[in-house]
């Protein structure tokens, strides 16, 4: 299953930077040596430049296996797409106007909804992703291949941008078509959809790779995140109108990022009479980007090292001792 996968993944950008290395190699032994470092006739900046791309391509190349992995693997692809049935259902069945316009209630919900899907593709799937392979080896694996670190940060950052994008495009057509849900209003409203999507995906899938290098293992990873995550939710005015809420509860889901995806695609998804429900009157589409700007920042500054931290500390010996664990557990369990 994943695991098969993932080792052929990583092969794969194995594989792909084991022939830059031993072409740059079997040419510097065939032209021989001009000088103390530099084969006769090697162009230095042409091979930085070389050298710089091997995580690229081999990072796209991981990425493009494990979207196909994805897309077979009908399981984990049912995943995805019963969070749209469940959309689909609530909008069906909520019945109502926003308060203090004439838009019916199931489109505020869609909109949130669909924010609430790029912050659990960010914030709940890339954590189990990574805290299950870092449990499978593919870290420790991925250690001793040059370049296998970043191939493997971009590799996940394509698998999360196609999902999301794709989970989202998804939801809004079959709304449209299934439950006369909403659309962007003309080319500013799918602009908008865009660059808000975008922004908070780079606020949330950085916090997503930060947790999953702390959490201890993936049978532990979805009973420590999802408490919190339907709870912002509730709590962020998603799937209903946040003046309804205390003013307490207001003030701290307004610290986090959901909050300010779901206020940014419903300026995108919902005509300007539906800003009537908003807490200041209008979409502040400034703050919405000065906000998931900053999280990205700390999401940034909190992935890196910790990442750097997790990678580090994996070991054959670590390895196996998580392995047998498991197995006692499980053999507790059963």
């Amino acid at each position: 299953m994943r695991g098969t996968d993932m080792t052929a993944a990583t092969t794969a950008t194995g594989t792909t930077e084991g022939i830059g290395t031993t072409g740059a190699t079997d040419t510097a032994g065939a032209r021989g040596r001009t000088g103390p470092g530099h084969p006769r006739g090697a162009a230095p900046g042409k091979t930085a430049r070389r050298s710089r791309r091997r995580p690229w391509r081999a990072g796209f190349q991981r990425g493009r296996i494990e979207l196909r992995h994805l897309l077979r693997n009908r399981k984990e692809f049912s995943g995805h797409l019963i969070n749209v049935v469940v959309a689909l259902l609530l909008a069906h069945n909520i019945s109502g106007k926003v308060p203090g316009t004439h838009i019916p209630m199931a489109h505020l919900t869609l909109a949130g909804f669909s924010a609430y899907l790029l912050f659990q593709i960010g914030l709940v799937n890339l954590p189990q992703i990574l805290v299950t392979e870092r449990e499978e080896g593919t870290l420790l694996r991925l250690r001793a291949t040059p370049g296998g670190i970043p191939a493997y940060l971009i590799a996940k950052s394509l698998l999360v941008v196609v999902m999301a994008f794709g989970t989202l495009l998804v939801l809004l057509g079959a709304a449209a078509v299934l439950v006369d849900g909403p659309l962007p209003h003309g080319p500013g409203g799918w602009l908008t959809l865009l660059w808000v999507s975008a922004l908070g995906l780079l606020a949330v899938v950085p916090l997503g790779a930060a947790i999953g290098a702390v959490l201890p293992n993936p049978r532990e990873a979805l009973a420590l995140i999802m408490l919190p995550t339907l709870a912002l939710l509730i709590t962020s005015g998603a799937m209903f109108p946040l003046s309804s809420l205390p003013e307490v509860v207001q003030k701290i889901a307004s610290v986090f990022p959901l909050r300010w995806m779901a206020q940014g695609l419903r300026s995108a998804l919902l005509p300007d009479t539906a800003r009537a429900a908003e807490l200041s009157g209008s979409w502040e589409l400034p703050t919405v980007a000065l906000i998931l700007s900053a999280w990205a920042v700390v999401g940034f500054l909190l992935a890196v090292p910790l990442l750097r931290r997790a990678t580090r500390r994996e070991s054959g010996s670590r390895l196996s001792e998580s392995h047998r664990k498991a197995e006692l557990s499980g053999g507790r369990a059963a």
